[in-house]
């Protein structure tokens, strides 16, 4: 089912304040990179389609043309406590700012692990928990134990913004077209048909070694068999005429996974290291289902 059109004269925070904008810190997040992947993004589509959801960076970016032309965005994620950030944002927006300017005025140390500590919140609760959290914790790495349990300690931030309602008011304007669920990848099957579909796939990497497997991000791993699922439905989406794009680590398993696709080199920077001088330029790849 398409979301409903976004409402005329509304999207007010977007033209006349701040451009919508990813709104989480997320590893891998890809707001830097959208200026190299500009010359590879299809010049036409009806729908967007993002299932790996992160941060949305790719999202923001195409949402004021997606309004303006009243065409429709899916987003989906296997992780619920992401998606639910991401509804609370779109449809509770108010309730949500007065609860992180809440988290904001208690921050302190021992605040941070009795709320890292919670458990079974209400919704918008929940999500203001997550949002605050991940302004606050360490290199804003979002990780869970096996049992789904957030587990990274607090970061050394001097002031940490936890709360930016003109972001947030902008974000929510720009996610009023949006259908976003918790699905697996694969679910994207039942939506994306034909060429009128954009698929952007933004997968979690697959480790460059033994010991950089970022990959465990959460109870949700993704191992190389899935990285092979991911390929194959990449490949049934290009038989189908999808326009689609695929982000992903420079490494021999994953440049001979999609051999016959053509692949562009990206330059991306390492941002995740618990050693600083382990940061720095890296190249990436950026997998297209059909030639520019």
């Amino acid at each position: 089912m398409k979301p409903a059109s976004y409402p005329s004269g509304i999207y007010q925070p977007s033209l006349a304040g701040l451009p919508p904008r990813p709104f989480l810190k997320w590893a891998g997040g890809k707001a830097r990179l959208i200026e190299q992947y500009q010359p590879h993004f299809p010049t036409a589509f009806e729908a967007y389609h993002e299932p790996f959801l992160g941060g949305g960076a790719l999202f923001f970016h195409f949402a004021p043309d997606l309004i303006k032309a009243s065409k429709a965005a899916y987003l989906s994620d296997l992780n619920p406590e992401l998606v639910n950030v991401y509804r609370c944002v779109r449809d509770q927006i108010d309730g949500l700012i007065d609860r992180l300017e809440a988290h904001r005025a208690a921050h302190c140390e021992t605040y941070y692990y009795a709320t890292r500590a919670q458990a079974d919140l209400p919704d918008l609760d929940r999500a203001a928990r997550l949002m605050y959290l991940n302004k606050t914790c360490y290199n804003g790495l979002y990780r869970e134990n096996s049992k789904g349990q957030f587990n990274v300690p607090m970061g050394r931030y001097k002031n940490p913004r936890i709360c930016d309602p003109e972001l947030l008011r902008s974000a929510s304007a720009a996610l009023q077209i949006a259908d976003i669920q918790v699905q697996p990848f694969d679910a994207v099957l039942d939506r994306a048909t034909g060429p009128q579909d954009f698929v952007y796939f933004d997968p979690p990497y697959h480790p460059l070694s033994d010991t950089s497997r970022f990959t465990a991000y959460s109870r949700f791993d993704f191992k190389a068999a899935d990285q092979t699922r991911l390929k194959q439905l990449f490949a049934q989406l290009a038989k189908r005429g999808v326009q689609g794009l695929l982000s992903n680590s420079d490494c021999p398993f994953i440049r001979e996974l999609y051999q016959g696709f053509p692949i562009h080199t990206i330059t991306a920077a390492r941002s995740i290291n618990s050693k600083a001088t382990k940061r720095g330029k890296i190249t990436e790849v950026l997998v297209a289902t059909s030639r520019d």
